[in-house]
């Protein structure tokens, strides 16, 4: 009798070690088609290969003046510095970027007639950009944004724009895109804002 159990034991002993290959086989080849599907891992930056473009907007205006602060005297709002970096796809800093910034100020209006809350800059030899300003006011029908134009040296303007998390107005914004949120944080009363800023050059 314990003879008997023990060859019945064997045999089917033997018939799990001939298909184990097969189901190591099977998960291998399911776990292969799940990679294959999953989305391609970003070459740097937020979700995407480079940052998204966005419309340029009715208030852009040309030679705005080369400084990093956008602070003049009596301006209201909210102090914010904005700050990173421009990166290539393959996530190499950029130097010598060109980045021109203009907003709305606190009550929701545009500077057509002078430069307020109007500049341009370049980044640095590691990359870095860092703008000073406020946090723009609620332009009808639309979320506060800060617009820029970017453009790394000898290559294609890219126009698009910033966003503040937590806005109300993002919801209904028919512009509004995630991947273009700023990340906050208060620093003593001032909001300090970071975005990485991602641009083809091939």
């Amino acid at each position: 009798m314990p003879d008997r159990r023990r060859t019945a034991d064997r045999r089917n002993l033997l018939r799990l070690g001939a298909a184990l290959p097969a189901v190591v086989l099977s998960m291998w080849g399911t776990r292969r088609s799940h990679a294959q599907e999953l989305a391609p891992t970003p070459a740097c930056g937020h979700g995407e290969a480079s940052t998204p473009r966005q419309m340029e907007g009715p208030f852009f205006k040309p030679r705005s003046p080369r400084r990093t602060s956008l602070l003049d005297t009596g301006l209201r709002g909210t102090r914010c510095v904005v700050s990173g970096l421009v990166l290539s796809t393959t996530c190499q800093p950029i130097e010598g970027a060109l980045l021109d910034f203009w907003q709305c100020d606190d009550a929701g209006d545009y500077d057509n007639t002078g430069y307020r809350l109007r500049g341009h800059q370049f980044t640095d030899s590691a990359g870095r950009y860092r703008l000073e300003t406020i946090v723009p006011g609620l332009y009808p029908g639309r979320t506060r944004h800060i617009h820029v134009k970017l453009q790394a040296p000898g290559r294609p303007v890219l126009t698009t724009q910033l966003y503040f998390p937590n806005e109300p107005g993002n919801r209904d914004d028919f512009l509004f895109r995630p991947e273009l949120l700023l990340t906050i944080s208060d620093a003593g009363g001032v909001q300090a804002g970071r975005f990485d800023f991602v641009v083809t050059l091939a």
